[in-house]
């Protein structure tokens, strides 16, 4: 697993996706602090990654990344640390859509 601070190369995405899952990356955004984790077996193990770096729980957010794919198809906003019904997200996905969008520029800026 690994903090992305500053910029991770699409080829690096590329090489994690073929070395794990396949076709994509897990990833949780920190949508507070601008960065992400990346490479986890589990988006809860990125989850705690961040959370032991003094992130707040309710500013995470989990994803896929498809670094073969572009577009809409590069991100996936589906994971189970996304089920937040206190938060109002009663589902995988990230309803909110101004979240949604935060996390694609994070992403966007992050990954070159």
């Amino acid at each position: 697993m690994k903090i992305v601070q500053e910029r991770i190369g699409l080829k690096e995405l590329k090489e994690m996706a073929a070395n794990g899952f396949g076709n994509f990356v897990k990833a949780v955004v920190d949508v507070r602090n601008e960065i992400m984790a990346v490479d986890g077996e589990l988006h809860s193990d990125e989850e705690a990654l961040l959370l032991e770096q003094g992130s707040q729980q309710k500013n995470l957010w989990g994803i896929n990344l498809y670094p073969e794919l572009t577009g809409d198809d590069f991100i996936e906003f589906d994971s189970m640390i996304n089920l937040r019904p206190f938060q109002g997200n009663r589902s995988r996905g990230v309803d909110n859509p101004e979240i949604r969008e935060k996390i694609k520029v994070i992403v966007n800026r992050l990954v070159v």
